[in-house]
């Protein structure tokens, strides 16, 4: 199976009450991942935009940096996380992501139920 990038479904949101547009762009679906994942994305993140600070229960949620820079809050405590970089939250953690550089970000998320 593939499926061609023109064909994954794109949409723009506010993620969790953050600031301006997100881009998600769909990988696959809970189903096509036997319902053990809740989102397979891939995430851009225009200059000034963010996902708002949220929490996680019975699930993971995991970022992997593909390009560019984001400041991360873990729980609250700041990092910034360049391409290559990973971070996961789950069971009762919580985070937020913003691109405060002048380039896009790109990201892929992932959430794994339990």
């Amino acid at each position: 199976m593939y499926t061609l990038s023109e064909n994954c479904p794109i949409n723009e949101v506010c993620v969790q009450g953050g600031k301006g547009l997100t881009k998600l762009k769909e990988l696959a679906t809970p189903e096509q991942m036997y319902n053990h994942v809740r989102l397979f994305k891939h995430i851009t993140l225009n200059p000034g935009c963010s996902i708002g600070y949220h929490t996680h229960e019975h699930e993971t949620e995991f970022y992997y940096i593909l390009k560019g820079e984001a400041l991360f809050s873990d729980n609250g405590k700041e990092v910034i996380l360049h391409a290559g970089d990973v971070a996961a939250t789950g069971y009762g953690e919580g985070h937020s992501l913003e691109n405060q550089s002048q380039e896009s970000l790109e990201l892929i998320a992932l959430i794994v139920t339990e």
